[in-house]
């Protein structure tokens, strides 16, 4: 299931790279047809990167049973856990306030209206899942 999942990733991944390009080279009569297509080459990078590397990390680890039971020994142990999670709060609060810096410099420059409602909405959602999820292990725990 993972193999076919992970071979979808990067077909998919693929598929928007080109469907970027195809946009890219029709040209575009402004507005959001200017930033389509590399929004869609950049997210299709990504999710192709995603898969493959996948892929290539399955294959790799095949021939050595014994460094894929350590790697996966390693990623569920409680302290490695433990740490990333402490890293990921660490950068969520950091990009907080790097986020609301850049909302005032924006508008400060007097930045298109419509770039910084986006940045603003794309703020508006982290802090709510922020919210969301407080919430949430609050019940939990």
């Amino acid at each position: 299931m993972k193999r076919v999942y992970n071979g979808c990733m990067a077909a998919a991944g693929l598929l928007l790279i080109v469907i970027g390009m195809v946009l890219l080279r029709s040209g575009g009569d402004g507005g959001a047809m200017m930033t389509l297509p590399y929004i869609c080459i950049g997210l299709g990078s990504g999710v192709f990167g995603h898969g493959m590397g996948n892929i290539v990390s399955k294959k790799a680890l095949k021939s050595s049973p014994e460094l894929e039971k350590q790697i996966e020994i390693e990623q569920k142990d409680e302290r490695n856990v433990a740490i990333a999670n402490r890293a990921k709060a660490k950068a969520y609060d950091i990009m907080i306030f790097v986020f609301g810096a850049l909302m005032v410099s924006f508008a400060i420059m007097n930045v298109e209206l419509r770039v910084t409602l986006m940045l603003v909405f794309a703020y508006l959602f982290v802090a709510g899942c922020g919210v969301w999820y407080r919430i949430k292990y609050e019940k939990e725990m």
